[in-house]
This record gives C-alpha cells, sequence and structure tokens, in this order.
C-alpha cells in the first residue's frame, strides 16, 4: 500500500511540473504566516540582547522564480507557472526574523543592515541549499546555519534538514508545507540560541 501511495504521489508531482495542454494562468504564492503567531507580526522587545540576520545564502537553482520540484533522486524542476510572489531569498530572511521574534521574546531581531543595529550583537547566518517539493509528497527545507558572537566567534555550526507532508495535493499545499518547514527550522534556532546563552553552556 505504501508503495502504491509513493508511486502516486511520483506521478501528481510529475504531473504539475510537466507542461500543461490547456494555458494556465500564471500564479503567484508568499511565505505563509507562522503557524505559532497566528498571522501576526514579530513581537521581538527595545530592549535586551540583539540577534542580527544576514541575508540569506540560496544555492543556484533556488534563485529564479519557479518553486522548485524534486521529480527523483536527481532531478529538479522549477515550475513556470506557479512562481514566488517575491524574491525568495529577501522574503525568507523576513519570515524568518518574524518567527524568531515571537520565539525569543526578550531579544531584538533585526536584519544586518538595519540602522539600528546595534554595533555588538550575536549574528546568524543561513545557507539554503533545498527549499522545494520532493517527489514522496514532502516539502523539504535543508542547509547550514551559523551563529556567531559580538566578537565575531564561531558560537556554533550545524545543518538541519526538515521534512514536512504534503496536507493535499496541489501548489498551495506544497506552499504551506514549505511554511511548516520554516516554522520548525525557527522553533530549533531558537532553542539553540536560549541553550546557548544558559549559564555554563559552551558553544
Amino acid at each position: 500500500m505504501t508503495a502504491i501511495r509513493t508511486l502516486a504521489l511520483v506521478a501528481l508531482l510529475a504531473g504539475l511540473a510537466g507542461c500543461a495542454t490547456n494555458a494556465s494562468p500564471t500564479r503567484h504564492y508568499g511565505l505563509p504566516p507562522d503557524q505559532m503567531a497566528g498571522g501576526q507580526a514579530g513581537v521581538g522587545t527595545a530592549e535586551g540582547p540583539a540577534l542580527l540576520v544576514r541575508p540569506l545564502a540560496l544555492a543556484s537553482f533556488l534563485e529564479q522564480p519557479g518553486i522548485v520540484l524534486q521529480l527523483d533522486d536527481i532531478t529538479l524542476n522549477p515550475a513556470r507557472d506557479h512562481l514566488w510572489a517575491e524574491e525568495l531569498g529577501p522574503m525568507l530572511e523576513r519570515g524568518l526574523r518574524r518567527r524568531l521574534a515571537h520565539r525569543l521574546s526578550d531579544t531584538r531581531v533585526l536584519a544586518e543592515a538595519n540602522p539600528a543595529a546595534p554595533p555588538r550583537a550575536m549574528t546568524l547566518r543561513l545557507e539554503l541549499e533545498r527549499f522545494q517539493g520532493r517527489y514522496d509528497g514532502k516539502a523539504i527545507a535543508a542547509g547550514q546555519w551559523q551563529l556567531r558572537d559580538a566578537d565575531g566567534t564561531l558560537l556554533t555550526l550545524d545543518t538541519f534538514t526538515v521534512d514536512t507532508p504534503l496536507e493535499t495535493d496541489g501548489y498551495p499545499a506544497l506552499v504551506r508545507a514549505l511554511g511548516r518547514s520554516w516554522d520548525d527550522l525557527a522553533d530549533r534556532l531558537a532553542e539553540r540560541i536560549r541553550a546557548l546563552r544558559r549559564p555554563g553552556t559552551g558553544p
């Protein structure tokens, strides 16, 4: 039964990525709001420590407007008619900052280029290697992140992979699942940052 279901999902994603016989309208998608926040804006604090989020570094195949589907172990296919509403890197960076602001309520979470950014602050850098739908019916976000202290010393360096099953068929379900993957990543990052700030906790 599992093999049949997997094959059905492979066929579904391949069909989504293929050329339609009839012209289909172009659709644009934004990153879903943080499920933890219920759609509200980030709620950091004006006091306390600061965390600067650097611009995301994306794998080159993600730096285009089409939502990417991974059709098998080696084939990546960007959609032609299902597009991100804006550049993926800035959209994900902004979404990550909002998510971290909700999870780290005692911290000012700012963009690195923000004029209000303090001269000394922790810095988060994230490299995104995958942010796509996969042939097994899951949305995947994967890459590497590093956190440095105010002096630029590396505190932690780690990889991440977050898989989220699609709840139904189609691109809207895929985009929502990718949003939940981003929520999950924010949970992991916030927990690691809190652990690093606990007394006696090393890098």
